[in-house]
């Protein structure tokens, strides 16, 4: 059994108890749950931004504790004044270190797409993602089924959520579908934890001109995005990088500057 097969039961173990201790009901009561989400691939897109989804991620199965430290407030209000495109918030506890807390803290301080990022199997996750205030939610094609996929897909749609779909090979593109706003790609091998920048640039050749790309993981300097951006990437989510700093803000403020200047040169 993979991490990844170990996290998905697991998973469907918490779902299954979250569904007796909270209904839909409820949810669809929580204050966030009539508010408007901010669209990911709108702010992923607008000249002004730079692309990157800073994330905020305690810890994970890879790298153990990462910075258990900070506070996720002050982390997401540094990385909105980088000047991010969005942000990425883990909220699976037992093997992420993250929570809902985490996500609704970090979201009543910022004004930019927040992605709910957990494993999602089930659309009561959805409802989950809408009542604490996420703009949007990650699909892991590589534990979904096209079903699967479209019914999760099409839930998000309904309740205002984008949709950003991970894949980390040829054949999980195919379970892109209609509801899918945004293709990320997971330069991570999930079974060997190895990552490879050369995953996104090989997927991105097989997709649509037309789709927002984002690459996932392994993105250590400004060179690897001036290189991802030649090859059709829109955005670009890191999170160790930054997080593995005493002050992942600032280390993101630096970094964005540093960005800018060499993006002036292209």
């Amino acid at each position: 059994m993979t991490i990844l097969d170990k996290i998905v039961a697991r998973k469907r173990e918490e779902v299954a108890t979250a569904k007796l201790l909270v209904s839909i009901e409820q949810l669809s009561k929580e204050k966030y749950f009539e508010t408007e989400c901010l669209s990911l691939k709108a702010f992923l897109t607008d000249s002004k931004k730079n692309g990157i989804i800073a994330e905020f991620k305690r810890q994970s199965p890879s790298k153990g504790v990462i910075n258990d430290c900070v506070k996720p407030q002050d982390v997401v209000v540094g990385y909105q004044n980088a000047g991010v495109s969005a942000l990425s918030i883990l909220t699976d506890n037992h093997f992420f270190g993250g929570s809902f807390d985490d996500l609704m803290v970090g979201r009543s301080v910022v004004d930019i797409p927040v992605l709910r990022k957990d494993f999602m199997i089930d659309t009561y996750q959805v409802y989950e993602a809408k009542a604490i205030g996420a703009s949007a939610i990650l699909l892991i094609a590589a534990i979904l089924t096209n079903n699967e996929a479209k019914e999760l897909g099409a839930k998000a749609h309904e309740l205002g959520l984008s949709v950003l779909m991970e894949v980390h090979n040829r054949e999980e593109l195919d379970l892109v579908n209609e509801y899918v706003d945004v293709v990320g790609v997971n330069n991570r091998d999930l079974k060997t934890f190895t990552v490879n920048l050369e995953r996104s640039v090989e997927l991105a050749s097989h997709m649509p001109s037309d789709i927002i790309k984002i690459s996932e993981s392994g993105i250590h300097s400004v060179d690897d995005i001036v290189y991802l951006k030649k090859h059709g990437f829109s955005g670009f989510l890191i999170g160790e990088n930054f997080m593995k700093q005493e002050n992942p803000g600032e280390a993101c403020k630096l970094f964005c500057n540093d960005l800018n200047k060499a993006l002036l040169n292209i």
